[in-house]
C-alpha cells in the first residue's frame, strides 16, 4: 500500500480541532496528535529534553526531572526570540517522531493534528489543510466557558495565534464549526468520504 495520504488538521484555540478529531477517529481513521507527540519528545532521557535544560537551564524541570511545562511557557510566551529558540529545538524532534508514526501506518489516509500548522509554516509534512473555523467571539465565549479565561486574556490567547484569515487562506478544505455537533458529524462524514476518494485515486 502507498504511503497514506496526510490531512493536516488545524484550527484556532477552540475551534473544535478536538471534537473533528474525535470525528475522525470514530470512523477508524488514525490520527496522530501532535501535541502528544511534544510531550512524549520531552521525556527524560530524550534528547529533546537534554537540549531545552542546556538552553533555558535547570529551571525548567520539576522535582522529577520532568520538564515543568508551566515555568517553560512563562519563559517563552513573554519573549518571543526565546519561544522561536524553543520551537527550534522542539519542531525538529515532533516532525521525526510524526514521520516515524505515519511510517508504520496501513491507512488510506491519515489526520495530522497539528493546532500551529499556519503559524510554523509547516505545510510540507501535509498534502492537504484541513482547518476548523469558527467566529473568534466564539472563540472567546468557549475559552471563558472551557478555560475559566477572562474576556481580555481569551482574546489576548487568540492575538498570540494566525488570524483566522492566514487559516482559511492556507486550507485546502474548511469546516465551519459554529452550529451543532450533527452539523459537524455530518461535514466529517463528507470529508471522510472524498479523502477516501482522493487516496484511492493515488495509488
Amino acid at each position: 500500500m502507498n504511503a497514506p495520504l496526510r490531512i493536516g488538521l488545524t484550527g484556532g484555540i477552540a475551534s473544535g480541532k478536538t471534537a473533528v478529531a474525535a470525528a475522525f477517529a470514530r470512523r477508524g481513521v488514525p490520527v496522530i496528535d501532535t501535541d502528544q507527540l511534544a510531550r512524549e519528545v520531552v521525556e527524560p532521557g530524550r534528547p529533546a529534553l537534554a537540549a531545552v535544560v542546556a538552553a533555558f537551564g535547570a529551571g525548567v524541570l520539576g522535582a522529577d526531572g520532568r520538564l515543568d511545562r508551566r515555568q517553560l511557557r512563562a519563559i517563552v510566551f513573554a519573549d518571543a526570540a526565546r519561544r522561536r529558540e524553543l520551537e527550534a529545538i522542539l519542531h525538529p524532534a515532533i516532525r521525526a517522531a510524526m514521520a516515524e508514526a505515519v511510517a508504520g501506518l496501513r491507512a488510506p489516509y491519515v489526520v495530522l493534528a497539528i493546532p500551529l500548522l499556519v503559524e510554523t509554516g509547516g505545510r510540507d509534512p501535509v498534502d492537504r489543510v484541513l482547518v476548523v473555523d469558527c467566529p473568534p467571539e466564539l472563540q472567546v465565549a468557549r475559552l471563558m466557558a472551557r478555560d475559566g479565561e477572562t474576556v481580555d486574556a481569551a482574546r489576548a490567547i487568540l492575538a498570540a495565534q494566525a488570524s483566522r484569515e492566514a487559516r482559511l487562506a492556507a486550507a485546502d478544505d474548511v469546516i465551519d464549526n459554529h452550529g451543532t455537533l450533527e452539523a459537524l458529524e455530518a461535514a466529517v462524514a463528507q470529508l471522510h468520504e472524498r479523502y477516501l476518494a482522493l487516496a484511492a485515486a493515488r495509488r
